[in-house]
């Protein structure tokens, strides 16, 4: 089992982030000096992830662009004598094979998913969300991979929260395998506290079989109306056997705005460019309150 193809559903309408995303997709907005998609698929090139299809809307043809040659713009940057962001932008257009596919209607990230059976094909895949950026110093989804490869199975990148966040997330039934590594035999969509499984939420990255497709193809609307990926990775769970990885790292959920704000923070405070300046500024603004 070789994982070499991801799928980045990215197809959302980013209606928590209003009105940036009214014709910005949230997916291009800036994190630091890179837009969090950027993030994303650095992630997944560092896992060994050779194509990544992007799962987009009719809104957001600028991905397409961003991951794409400038000519002009480079010319214009070494004409300047600016080479060192000659080279950044067109760094940016040679991160991976990059391609596309529409999802025409809004229909669910189960959905979104199963557009892309034709790009995958029989073979294991990756799925990163479009708005989770992972802070971690070996990939998350590097993490997952390693041990799907191993057990040759999907896997799924998951975390413990608390019971008072655990109906906005996907909760796990789970019995452990090794350190950090469980299996998952069951799993339900965003569950009152009470019909939790357990406090293991799925946290935006999965490693899958194809046969998820065949599941999702013939999988009803679920929660909010829409064909839930949970809904399709329960069944899947059910015939085949399914990881929980218990990644190390920090994840971001950049879809909103306090978790981009804190991500912006985050980074900022790494970033050579900014963390000494930002550092002064946050000690600024302390000592005026």
């Amino acid at each position: 089992m070789k994982v070499r193809k991801a799928v980045i559903p990215a197809a959302g309408l980013g209606t928590r982030m209003l009105p940036a995303t009214k014709t910005i997709p949230k997916e291009m907005l800036p994190l630091v000096d890179k837009p969090v998609i950027q993030y994303i698929i650095e992630e997944a090139v560092e896992s060994g992830i050779e194509d990544i299809l992007i799962v987009t809307n009719r809104a957001k043809s600028a991905m397409d662009d961003y991951f794409d040659y400038h000519p002009e713009l480079e010319e214009r940057l070494l004409a300047s004598g600016k080479e060192k962001e000659a080279e950044i932008v067109r760094k940016v257009a040679d991160l991976a094979n990059i391609f596309y596919v529409r999802q025409r209607e809004t229909r669910g990230l189960g959905h979104a998913v199963w557009r892309a059976k034709r790009f995958v094909g029989d073979e294991p895949f990756a799925v990163l969300l479009g708005d989770d950026v992972m802070f971690s110093e070996k990939p998350v989804l590097g993490q997952l991979i390693e041990a799907a490869e191993k057990y040759g199975c999907s896997a799924i990148g998951t975390q413990k929260v608390d019971d008072s966040v655990i109906s906005k997330y996907s909760s796990l039934k789970v019995s452990p395998l090794e350190e950090r590594v469980f299996s998952v035999t069951d799993m339900n969509e965003k569950p009152a506290p009470e019909e939790k499984f357990s406090n293991y939420a799925i946290l935006g990255r999965y490693v899958l079989t194809p046969a998820v497709f065949e599941i999702l193809e013939n999988t009803a609307p679920g929660h909010g109306g829409e064909i839930q990926l949970t809904d399709g990775l329960r069944e899947l769970c059910r015939i085949e056997k399914m990881l929980g990885v218990d990644f190390v790292g920090r994840r971001y959920d950049t879809g909103n705005l306090t978790g981009f704000l804190e991500a912006t923070i985050d980074y900022s405070l790494l970033h050579p460019e900014t963390s000494e300046w930002l550092r002064e500024f946050i000690k600024y603004k302390a000592a005026m309150l």
